[in-house]
C-alpha cells in the first residue's frame, strides 16, 4: 500500500514538474512590444511568439482598430526596411474580419516594431517596438 502511494505521489510531483518546464519553454518563445504610441492606435500591443520554427505576430485583445479607410500593417527590420503587409479589416458578407494574427513572411529577416498605416491617407496611425528584434 505504502508503495502505491509512494509511486503517485512521485508521478504527480514528475508530472508538475514536466508542466512547468513545458510553460516555462512556452514563455521563453514569447515576446511583447511596448504600447502602440500614435495618434489613432494607441492601445493595446503585439506579441510575438514561435509557431512551427515560424514568428507569429498577434495583436493583444485591447488593440482598438483605427476608424480610418485603410489601416495596415507595417513591420520594420532593425536596418530600418520597411514591409507592408495586409489589411486589418476584412470586408465580410454580414460583418467585417479582423486580422488579429499574421505569420511573418520568410523574407523579412526580424522585427523591430510593427506599424498601423493608413493606406489611403498614408501616414503612420501608431507603432509598438520590440525591445530587441524578433527573428
Amino acid at each position: 500500500m505504502k508503495t502505491i502511494k509512494a509511486i503517485r505521489r512521485s508521478t504527480s510531483v514528475v508530472a508538475a514538474i514536466l508542466l512547468f518546464c513545458t510553460a516555462s519553454a512556452f514563455a521563453q518563445n514569447m515576446q511583447k512590444s511596448s504600447q502602440f504610441q500614435g495618434p489613432k492606435a494607441n492601445k493595446g500591443m503585439v506579441t510575438a511568439s514561435k509557431h512551427d520554427g515560424k514568428t507569429v505576430l498577434t495583436l493583444s485583445d485591447d488593440f482598438v482598430i483605427p476608424d480610418t479607410p485603410d489601416p495596415h500593417r507595417q513591420l520594420v527590420d532593425s536596418s530600418g526596411n520597411v514591409y507592408s503587409l495586409d489589411k486589418l479589416k476584412v470586408k465580410g458578407l454580414v460583418t467585417d474580419k479582423v486580422n488579429k494574427e499574421i505569420t511573418v513572411p520568410a523574407y523579412v529577416k526580424n522585427v523591430s516594431k510593427v506599424v498601423i498605416w493608413c493606406a489611403y491617407a498614408e501616414v503612420n496611425l501608431g507603432e509598438a517596438s520590440f525591445s530587441s528584434p524578433v527573428m
